[in-house]
Parts: structure tokens; C-alpha cells; sequence
């Protein structure tokens, strides 16, 4: 007789429990001793309005300490090459797996950094180039465009069975890069007339470059330099003399008993200016290199920026520079017709590295377009590339709004990446506005009620149906919809371009409204930036807000970047009778313990730093003696600690009153940065609310038109209804507002829509409609109309 046995299922394994990340009692910035369980391998969204602490959460926290725990793994000679990393303010952190961060920071502006760099197509490329290419010219050096060529020869000594050896050696290496502009593809010519005023002398102050004026070293070093009259007008020098004002060459020299470098001015302004990217340089040096200098296509290289040897070198006709010339989906369409077996495993990898591209949206690029060109969207989905495809699982990866820059069209295939990433078994963490994002999340964390200060908590953390249940303002907005616009404005006249041809533009001709709120849209890489900012004329008067991010050390904060220190320096310089510069933290009044920084960092090799609040003056960053001058009752660090709504109070009135600084306080709070403190470190800030605040500086140049690329960028949807205003604001007051943008709510807000395409790339470059929102929904006859019309109805 069969005895029957009951089988229980076994007891879940101890190490299948480990399936949630832990963080109790996080602080970092403005986290309030936040406590959240997130789900492992699955798909979680952090909403909550810009600044209410999500990138404080998500990267500062838990992708941060993931990264120093595995930093920790090597040895300490290793971990001395690397960044070094503190412990996130947070009591517990469990459960942390390998974290890959995907965020916004813009890829590298130097000049010689391209879209194929920056992914490895091109150095697949080269080693393709360097096996296939016919006549061969040399190793992949030979098609690098950052390798110069070099030769050299000569003696060596060295120590060989206790006896000094000398031997000749010799050393040749063939790089690409193209010796006229240096792999840089362009070449430039300067205005001599906006280096100097011919008509005066160098002690009249001839040199009107920036940084060569008012008596500094760089003008003393000319003026004392020996090598001509500094009494003597410039036009009247001999051409000796010219030339050893403009192009001598580095020699030293003391000056005023200080050893120099002497060279002539125009390397020395090549050097100090030239050499950098123009998105990195400060606003008055980027204004003086757009007077002074042109930038041309290199006539040595036509602007490939390689050799002529590395362009003579071909498979079936086609060389490294046409090849990266191309539309990647050209490109990878070129690929795949290569069949080359001693060359397979590398055709594969190239083959799949460009189809990668195409899969997230970016196939209308070139491998040639410099990296720094690219806007925040297309360097998050170019750094996403070399994740997609692969074999990693139980990954954490983590991303800062991804569906940045994204026409709707295209969000659909972002949330089948993200699903993708979470289905192979990784936890995927994203930081996220988009309601279309947010509804395929499968756990919702949502941070705030408000921003700054008044941010740092949890307010909902379960499903998205909970989410849109909750109450919280983001549940709340979630299914906002805006309507069309009814009463719509009437041109005050037209702008018109004709023939553009910028990039992939194709001869567009197109009359754009004035005195009203125009958008431009279509899908990413349909041309609207290429029109917008190739192809409307410099005397237009245009103020154009780009996407190019905030520059500025933790000693920047929003009162010395807006330009708001300036007139509040004066004031307390004049109530107190003393000079302004005490009121600067980077200057005379810098507390002399820790130089105005606040804090003492001691730095421990390859250990974390470690930060500690200055004794002397409390983190306050001022010597004591500074703190002694009032003006309307406060010092200057207790002025600094105001949030933007009350130093403009502080300002607007009474003994304090300065309508500079309340003008500028004014912009601040109207695009929503009344919470935030003047004097907080710019690193602090979220990429939202250094969007806002870009927004607020330049609303104070003049000029008629305004051209904002994506101000939506960052923003909360409870905020987006906030710009709409702003924008109506600034059109009612006479302005020209001209809105490059892909949210379907400034659209539906709009005038007058210009929609490109149809497609990206070579398949864009087009007007497919120009018109009232409402006709571009009734019309339908487009993907952006489609879309609008699909959000107006929903």
C-alpha cells in the first residue's frame, strides 16, 4: 500500500529575502530624516515639485554610498586615482546593489569631444579602418583626430651590469589629427581691432581684451616688457615691433622682479581663451570672443579634422571621415553590408553600438557631432547607449528625468527601455515629472509637500493609483490637462527666414509671429534648435535661454550669480562708510580661518575628506569684524540667510530699500524660487531651480524676442502652470516669446504653433505646420497634432 507524504513548499531562502533597499534617517541637504522601503527589481518613480529633495534622496544617498561602498572594494593604490566620496548623511542603508547612474550632466565641451568618442563607435572605427582601409596607413593612432604625429631621436643612458650604456633610439608615431587646427575641425581668425586701439599707447591703455585692462599684470607684462616704446600709439610701431607685440614668441623675462613668460598677444589670447570650449567661458570672456573672433572651416582637413593620409585611406570608397559624417542609421546600414570574417566579433560590436543609438531615438546624429552641442535629453540617452543589451542583471540603475527633450512620440519607446532594464531582474530608479512615466511605475515615492525648506519628507509612497488617491499635489496634477487657448493674441508684426539650411534644415522658409507666444515643436532632431538658433539674425535682438548648464564652485549661490551681491555690497558700504569689498566672502571680508569657504576640509588621500564647520565664524564665512556693520538691523550673513520672499520684503522698504535688488528678487519669485535661500551653494541646487534661475537672470536683458529652449525642463507639473503664466506675463508686456518645447500644455497655451519634421534627421528639416492650436488638433495631421489632440480630449 502507497503511503501518502504531504509536501510543503520549502521556507523562502534567507537569501531571497533581501529584496528591498532600506534608508532610514536620510539627510542629505534638505531631507528631513526620510524613511523608505523601495522594492528591488522592480520599477520606482520619484515625483515631487523641483527641489523637494529627490535627487537628495535618489542621488545623493543611495546611488552615492553604493558607489563609495564599491570604491572601498579595491586597494588603496587604486582607490588614490579615483574621486573620493563621504558617507551620505543617512543613519541605515541596506540592501544597496551596484548602482549605474544615468543622469543629465552635460558629456564633455572640449572641442575634440564628439558624439563617437564619447560612446567608443569611433574607436571601433579606427581599429575597423586600420584593418580594412586601403593603401594602409598605420595603427588606429593613424585615424585618431586626438594624436598628433610625432618623431623624435637621440641618446639614452641607463645602467646594465654595472656599467652606464648609451644607445641611439629613435621613435616615430603617425596620429590623425590634422596639424592646421589640431583636430578641432575649425580654425580662427581674430579681429586685431576689437584686441586693440591702434590710436593709443599701451600706457593709454591700448589693449582692450578682457583681463589686459586696468593695470594688471597682463598689461604690465607689455607695457614693461622692453621690447618697444609703451609711450608710442600702436599704429606708429615699426614691423619689427608689431610683430614682437603680437607674435613673439615664449620667452622670460622678470617684471618688477617677478619671473614671466613674455609671448605675443595673439598666442597669448589663443592660448588663454581660444584653446577652451566657448559653452565653458564666462559671459563677458564668450561676448568678447564672439567680437573678435571667426570661427572657419579648417581648409587643411575641411573640417573632419583628420590628416590627409587618414583620409585616404578607404573601405569600398568610403573613409573614417565620411563614415562618421554620416546619419548613424546610415552609418549602421553601411555596416551591416561589410562581410569581413577576420573582422566579425568587431562588426558585431560596432553593429550593435549603432543600432543602440536607432533603439533609443537617436539615429538622426552623426558620430561627428561635438559632444558639447548635445542638449541635456540626447547626453542622458547617448550615456544610456553602452547599458542597453546588457547581460548585467540585479543592477540598481538610476535616471534623472529621462524623458527630458522627448517629443510624446517618442516617451513610449523611453518607458519600453526602462521596462525592458526592470524585466531582465534590475532595479530601476527614476527621478521623473512626466505623468506617462510615472503611470508604468510599480512602487511611487512621492517627496515635498513643498521645496527647500519646506521639502525633505515623504508625502506618499505606494502604487500609482494610490498616488492619484493621495491628496498630494502631485496627485493632485496628475491629471491636469490644459485646454486650447480661446482668446488668442494678434501679431504685432513677423520675423521672416528664408532658406535656412542649418544642419539638417532644408531650405526652410518661414514667417514667424511677433508679440505673441509662438512654439516650436516636433519630434527630437527635427530641426527646431537648428532653426531657432542657426538661422534668426544677430541684429533681431534676441535673448536666447538655452539649456547650457550653471557653471559656479560652492562659493557661488544665487545673490552672486543673479548679480543681487552687487547693489547689496554697495548699500552696506554706504550705511556703514567702508569699503564693499568687506562685504564678500571671497574677498577682503573672508573669515581668514577657512578663507570665506565656511567649512575646514581636511583631505585624507584615498579616505573620504572630511568636512567640518569653521570655529571661527560659525559657517557664517565672514570675519567677525564684518558682522559688527548693519544695514536695516541685519548683518550680511543674516541677509544671506534669507529666503528670496523675504529679502524681498527686507528690501522693498524702509532703511533697506533698494529697488536694484528688489527687482531682481521680484524675478527670482516669479519663476517660482520664492522658497529658496540667496546665499545657498549653487551645488546644492536641483537641475529644476538652476533652470528658474537662469530664467530670472536673463528676463532682465534687453532685447524684444525671447527664445527659451524647453523651460519645462525640470518642472513639476503644479509648477508648469506657474510658467504659463510667466510667459503671458512677458508677452503682455510687449515682449516676442518664441518656446522651443515638447509638453503638450505650453502648446495647447500657445499663439501659434510651427510644428517640424515629419522625421528626424535627414527624414526632418521640414515645416509640417504652421498654425492655431486649434487647427493643428482639428487637422490631426501630424504626430504632434495627433498627440495634442489626443491630450486636449483625455
Amino acid at each position: 500500500m502507497a503511503t501518502r507524504t504531504d509536501t510543503q513548499s520549502p521556507a523562502l531562502h534567507l537569501a531571497d529575502r533581501q529584496d528591498l533597499i532600506r534608508v532610514h534617517g536620510a539627510r542629505e541637504n534638505n531631507l528631513k530624516d526620510v524613511s523608505v522601503e523601495i522594492p528591488k527589481r522592480r520599477l520606482t518613480v520619484f515625483t515631487g515639485v523641483s527641489g523637494s529633495g529627490k535627487s537628495s534622496l535618489v542621488f545623493d544617498t543611495i546611488a552615492a554610498e553604493s558607489q563609495r561602498l564599491i570604491n572601498e572594494t579595491y586597494s588603496a593604490f587604486v582607490q588614490g586615482f579615483m574621486p573620493t566620496q563621504a558617507r551620505p548623511e543617512v543613519d541605515v542603508l541596506e540592501g544597496l546593489t551596484t548602482a549605474i547612474i544615468v543622469d543629465q550632466q552635460r558629456l564633455g565641451a572640449d572641442p575634440r569631444s564628439t558624439v563617437g568618442t564619447v560612446t567608443d563607435a569611433n574607436a571601433m572605427l579606427r581599429i575597423l579602418f586600420s584593418r580594412l582601409g586601403q593603401p594602409y596607413i598605420g595603427s588606429p593612432k593613424a585615424f585618431s583626430f586626438n594624436i598628433a604625429s610625432i618623431s623624435g631621436a637621440g641618446a639614452v643612458a641607463f645602467e646594465r651590469g654595472g656599467k652606464t650604456v648609451k644607445e641611439r633610439r629613435s621613435f616615430s608615431i603617425t596620429g590623425g589629427m590634422c596639424p592646421r587646427c589640431e583636430g578641432r575641425g575649425t580654425v580662427t581668425d581674430i579681429d586685431l581691432t576689437q584686441l586693440f586701439d591702434d590710436s593709443k599707447s599701451l600706457n593709454e591703455g591700448a589693449i582692450t581684451a578682457p583681463g589686459y585692462t586696468g593695470g594688471g599684470w597682463n598689461s604690465r607684462l607689455y607695457i614693461e616688457s622692453g621690447f618697444y616704446d609703451p609711450d608710442k600709439p600702436i599704429r606708429d610701431y615699426t614691423k619689427k615691433e608689431l610683430h614682437d607685440f603680437l607674435n613673439h614668441e615664449p620667452v622670460r623675462m622678470k617684471i618688477a622682479g617677478i619671473n614671466m613668460t613674455y609671448e605675443g598677444l595673439i598666442p597669448r589670447i589663443q592660448r588663454s581663451m581660444l584653446s577652451k570650449d566657448k559653452e565653458g567661458m564666462q559671459p563677458h570672456i564668450r561676448a568678447f570672443v564672439d567680437r573678435a573672433v571667426t570661427f572657419t572651416v579648417c581648409p587643411g582637413c575641411d573640417g573632419t579634422r583628420l590628416t590627409e593620409a587618414a583620409r585616404s585611406s578607404g573601405i569600398g570608397g568610403i573613409n573614417i571621415a565620411d563614415a562618421c559624417a554620416m546619419q548613424i542609421t546610415d552609418l549602421a546600414e553601411w555596416i551591416h553590408g561589410l562581410d569581413e570574417p577576420s573582422v566579425a566579433p568587431l562588426l558585431a560590436a560596432l553593429q550593435h553600438t549603432l543600432d543602440s543609438f536607432a533603439e533609443i531615438g537617436l539615429g538622426y546624429l552623426s558620430l561627428d557631432r561635438p559632444a558639447g552641442t548635445l542638449s541635456g535629453g540626447e547626453a542622458q540617452r547617448t550615456k544610456m547607449i553602452r547599458h542597453l543589451g546588457s547581460a548585467l542583471t540585479d543592477v540598481t540603475y538610476v535616471f534623472d528625468e529621462p524623458t527630458i527633450g522627448l517629443h510624446p512620440h517618442d516617451v513610449q519607446r523611453m518607458n519600453d527601455l526602462l521596462l525592458q532594464l526592470r524585466d531582465k531582474g534590475n532595479t530601476v530608479l527614476v527621478v521623473e515629472h512626466e505623468p506617462e512615466t510615472i503611470a508604468i511605475a510599480d512602487h511611487v515615492v512621492d517627496l515635498g509637500p513643498g521645496a527647500g525648506a519646506a521639502g525633505g519628507t515623504v508625502c506618499f509612497e505606494g502604487t500609482v493609483a494610490g498616488l492619484r488617491a493621495s491628496g498630494t499635489i502631485t496627485g493632485r496634477h496628475l491629471g491636469d490637462r490644459a485646454s486650447l487657448r480661446e482668446n488668442l493674441r494678434v501679431p504685432t508684426g513677423a520675423m521672416a527666414i528664408r532658406g535656412a539650411t542649418t544642419h539638417n534644415l532644408q531650405h526652410v522658409d518661414v514667417d514667424i509671429p511677433l508679440g505673441v507666444l509662438v512654439v516650436f515643436t516636433g519630434v527630437a532632431g527635427s530641426g527646431k534648435s537648428s532653426l531657432m538658433y542657426g538661422s534668426i539674425p544677430a541684429s533681431a535682438g534676441v535673448v536666447p535661454v538655452d539649456q547650457a548648464a550653471i557653471r559656479g564652485s560652492r562659493r557661488s549661490n544665487p545673490a552672486t550669480y543673479t548679480g543681487l551681491l552687487d547693489p547689496v555690497r554697495s548699500a552696506f558700504a554706504k550705511a556703514n562708510g567702508v569699503k564693499a569689498a568687506l562685504f564678500s566672502a571671497n574677498s577682503e571680508g573672508a573669515c581668514p580661518n577657512c578663507n570665506g569657504a565656511g567649512v575646514i576640509y581636511t583631505d585624507l588621500a584615498m579616505m573620504a575628506g572630511v568636512t567640518t564647520t569653521c570655529e571661527e565664524c560659525g559657517g557664517k564665512r565672514f570675519d567677525a569684524s564684518v558682522l559688527d556693520y548693519h544695514l536695516g538691523g541685519r548683518d550680511i550673513s543674516e541677509v544671506l540667510a534669507m529666503s528670496v520672499t523675504e529679502a524681498g520684503e527686507f528690501f522693498g522698504a524702509g532703511e533697506a530699500r533698494i529697488p536694484s535688488a528688489h527687482a531682481i528678487l521680484g524675478r527670482l519669485a516669479d519663476v517660482g524660487l520664492g522658497y529658496l535661500s540667496i546665499g545657498q551653494p549653487l551645488t546644492t541646487l536641483s537641475g529644476g531651480e538652476r533652470q528658474r534661475l537662469k530664467l530670472a537672470t536673463y528676463m532682465a536683458e534687453k532685447g524684444g524676442i525671447y527664445v527659451l529652449d524647453e523651460p519645462t525642463t525640470g518642472l513639476h507639473l503644479a509648477d508648469v502652470e506657474r510658467l504659463l503664466g510667466l510667459l503671458d506675463r512677458l508677452v503682455d508686456a510687449g515682449k516676442s516669446v518664441i518656446v522651443i518645447e515638447h509638453h503638450q500644455a505650453v502648446m495647447a497655451h500657445a499663439d501659434w504653433i510651427i510644428d517640424l519634421g515629419p522625421g528626424a534627421g535627414h527624414d526632418g528639416g521640414r515645416i509640417v505646420f504652421e498654425g492655431t492650436p486649434a487647427d493643428l488638433v482639428a487637422a490631426r495631421s501630424t504626430l504632434t497634432g495627433e498627440h495634442l489632440a489626443a491630450y486636449v480630449s483625455s
